[in-house]
């Protein structure tokens, strides 16, 4: 039989009624003949709940109890989702993540997917189970502990599931209609994207959009699975949602496809840094080991054997990096002047892959920015992003500057 996969994130399964709706959907598909995985996340809000349980009980906690715990959301609606569909006469069995078994790294509350053995499964399936509801975001380790992937690790679930059993589709549904060109809170001219590329949709997520984890796009794209992005809330069809697919499947697109923004982000520089070989590795080394996701680096040039040295990174790490750089000054390990935090920054990105084959972009977005006052403090490419540091108050002001100037409202 052909095989989807489909996810549904907490919103979509926040209480009985909602359960009940995407168990509609779910039947709907067994109904045209499909075979279907389900993925499910814990119901909104009871991660967080249980996280707070742990801290309160625990605050040093031990990261393999905290698996234990935070794992068990998912459980409580995978059983509630079998039981709905048996109601509606459809076959269908609740599975762990250890019975699967989904099998994954040691790295407790973080931990990698390594293997999703088939057979266990597919054994039920040959049987006459419909469907099988999947706990999402949880796997065993290779001790035999529960582990867990992360925030937002059910997207990739979904999506490591929709490889490994070769689904025709894996749909994702969540409380939006698909991917927009940017957020529609900020611009209300944003435009629902029909289709959008790995590279794109992967670009956006690291840069800040919420649609969809970043590591369940990168999987996506490594394995070539077709991702839709639909919304629980509404009746969908066939051309529904967005398509995140390879770029050949997209005829036309504009040279930009997205806007995205981060407001959480931090400014740091050191100033007055010794300018010799190995100061780079010197200064990035601490930060990695400490954790410290850095992103845009700007060195500035020599003078008097000193530089500058600023790089961005998340603003709830700005604690410990400025730890991190100033324990590697009292081992000697580096010299500089001061470390300087400006903590009202944001992030502001455009995407595309148009990029690649068109020049003026990076033109275009300063002199949108330029004539809207706003200044930029540190600008950072790729082959088909360009990001800017600017004051936080200027974000939304931004964002809405370069969806117009790049006409992001209409299709291509």
């Amino acid at each position: 039989m052909p095989l989807l996969v489909m996810k549904f994130g907490g919103t979509s399964v926040a209480d009985l009624d909602r359960i009940k709706n995407a168990a509609q959907k779910v039947k709907r598909e067994v109904d045209r003949g499909y075979d279907v995985i389900v993925i499910v996340s814990a119901m909104s809000g009871k991660t967080n709940e249980l996280v707070g349980w742990v801290e309160s009980t625990s605050p040093l906690f031990d990261a393999r109890e905290y698996d234990a715990v935070v794992s068990s959301g998912e459980n409580v609606t995978a059983g509630l989702m079998a039981l709905t569909l048996q109601e509606m006469d459809v076959p269908a069995r609740s599975w762990q993540g250890w019975q699967v078994p989904l099998k994954t790294t040691s790295a407790h509350s973080s931990a990698r997917i390594e293997e999703i053995p088939r057979a266990n499964i597919d054994a039920k399936f040959a049987e006459g189970m419909k469907v099988a509801v999947v706990a999402g975001f949880q796997g065993i380790s290779a001790e035999g502990r529960i582990t867990t992937l992360g925030r937002g690790g059910s997207d990739t679930t979904a999506v490591a599931f929709a490889a490994a059993f070769g689904a025709e589709r894996c749909d994702i549904y969540t409380d939006v209609d698909g991917v927009y060109t940017t957020d529609p809170r900020i611009e209300d001219k944003a435009r629902k994207l029909d289709k959008i590329a790995f590279e794109e949709m992967l670009e956006l997520a690291s840069l800040g959009a919420k649609v969809l984890q970043t590591r369940s796009v990168e999987l996506a794209m490594r394995y070539k699975v077709r991702l839709r992005v639909l919304s629980s809330f509404e009746e969908n069809t066939e051309t529904s949602g967005t398509l995140v697919c390879d770029e050949e499947e997209i005829m036309e697109q504009n040279i930009v496809s997205g806007v995205a923004y981060s407001r959480e982000e931090a400014k740091m520089t050191l100033t007055a840094v010794e300018d010799r070989p190995g100061i780079a590795a010197a200064i990035f080394g601490p930060l990695a080991e400490a954790g410290v996701n850095v992103d845009m680096i700007v060195q500035n040039i020599s003078e008097e054997g000193r530089t500058d040295m600023t790089f961005s990174c998340p603003i709830n790490l700005v604690g410990r990096a400025q730890s991190a750089i100033n324990k590697a000054r009292d081992r000697g390990e580096i010299a500089f002047g001061s470390l300087v935090a400006d903590t009202d920054v944001a992030k502001v990105s455009v995407v595309g892959i148009g990029m690649r084959s068109h020049t003026g972009v990076a033109s275009t977005m300063f002199r949108a920015l330029a004539q809207e006052g706003i200044n930029i403090k540190v600008i950072a490419t790729s082959e088909i992003k360009i990001s800017v540091l600017i004051d936080r108050k200027y974000m939304e002001l931004a964002v809405q500057a370069l969806h117009d100037v790049f006409g992001l409202d209409k299709a291509a």
